[in-house]
């Protein structure tokens, strides 16, 4: 039961059952790997990244946050001195 509200609250395993059966097969945890990459690809950094995650160990982050190759060369350009001045 939810304090504020006196709700009942979805245990997290029919919580992951609705998502499921919502999106087509999605799991929870795909949810949790998609929403830590976008916030990367935005450009949260890395003290961001962890407090958002829980994780404590950058290499635990390291496995949810994946970068593509596309956002990498965005970050980059707007990031370059050269393409700044022109």
């Amino acid at each position: 039961m939810c304090d504020s509200s006196g709700k009942a609250r979805l245990s997290y395993r029919r919580a992951a059952e609705l998502f499921e059966a919502a999106t087509g097969g999605w799991t929870l945890h795909q949810l949790r790997h998609s929403a830590l990459t976008h916030a990367a690809e935005d450009g949260a950094n890395t003290s961001t990244l962890l407090a958002y995650s829980g994780h404590t160990s950058v290499a635990l982050l390291a496995r949810y946050a994946r970068v593509s190759g596309e956002a990498l060369a965005r970050w980059q350009v707007e990031r370059d001195p050269a393409a700044r001045k022109r």
